[in-house]
């Protein structure tokens, strides 16, 4: 059957699913487009793909997905129409923000760069104040090539040879850290968790700027420097050559958020607001583009 390639970016709540890939008896991103699809009338094996794999918990402010559709459907469809059909059969918690229709050879996953937000206060270690001075060291750190074997869950296979173009901290009006901000080609699997969770460590004592240096410069002596939870977790943006960017640049105002709680059943309950704080900016962003 012949088909027409497109490129659509598609945004979705952590807390909604279990991870974007494909997995038996559980809600997922890719099998909900799948399903959409299929009620569409629109599917054909092999005609979705998509461009990161996030796990359960992360949330996405958009991804992109490659869809081959039947010329029968592209031909008489508008980018506009699709959105709308695809989104009038997705579930809560994902949205079809844009459509773009690209060549046939296109592929979704060479993207020139994924960005990614980690919240670090939610992370139960996470002083209250912290210096933001070794956390700069530690991202200057970070930047650059590296063997990040310690710093994710390799895969076999896999080069743990990446390269970081940024990293920096996510600061408040006020300069209080409040995050992190990642950007590079491509990622390992847990890598930003991994990176997330050594930031955190330096920042509450757990471990010290030397720790993270040997781990990076030593990859062939395994050490833990630990995985932050995935609900801090946020992919914000793709940039792709051959799809228009469907959000603005920039990142949010972190001033907009709550300030983590001292007291530690505080903190417990805030973990709760914290998410419901990360899902309503990202509902503000679709709204918005949609609108």
């Amino acid at each position: 059957m012949e088909s027409d390639r497109f490129m659509v970016a598609v945004g979705y709540h952590g807390h909604s699913f279990h991870g974007s890939q494909i997995q038996p008896d559980v809600r997922t991103v890719e099998g909900s487009i799948s399903n959409a699809l299929r009620r569409l009338t629109w599917w054909a094996d092999g005609c979705l793909e998509m461009s990161s794999r996030t796990d359960a918990g992360v949330s996405v402010r958009f991804n992109l997905a490659r869809i081959d559709l039947p010329q029968a459907v592209s031909k008489n469809a508008s980018e506009t129409s699709i959105v709308r059909a695809l989104n009038d059969h997705l579930p809560v918690g994902a949205v079809v923000i844009s459509a773009s229709r690209v060549n046939e050879d296109c592929k979704v996953r060479y993207a020139s760069y994924r960005k990614y937000l980690y919240r670090l206060e939610c992370i139960e270690e996470w002083p209250t104040n912290s210096d933001s001075a070794p956390l700069e060291e530690a991202c200057r750190m970070i930047e650059g090539q590296h063997d990040f074997s310690n710093l994710s869950r390799m895969e076999e296979g896999r080069d743990p040879i990446r390269i970081v173009d940024e990293c920096s901290l996510w600061l408040s009006s006020d300069g209080r850290p409040v995050g992190l901000v990642i950007r590079a080609k491509s990622f390992l699997w847990n890598q930003v968790r991994r990176i997330a969770s050594s930031i955190s460590g330096i920042s509450s004592g757990r471990i010290k700027l030397a720790d993270l240096e040997s781990a990076l410069e030593s990859p062939d002596i395994p050490v833990d420097l630990g995985r932050a939870p995935s609900e801090g977790l946020v992919l914000w943006e793709i940039s792709h050559p051959d799809f228009p960017n469907p959000l603005p640049s920039g990142l949010p105002n972190p001033d907009s958020l709550s300030a983590r709680p001292e007291d530690p059943r505080e903190y417990r309950r805030w973990l709760s607001m914290s998410e419901y704080e990360i899902s309503a900016l990202l509902e503000r962003e679709w709204l918005n583009r949609l609108n």
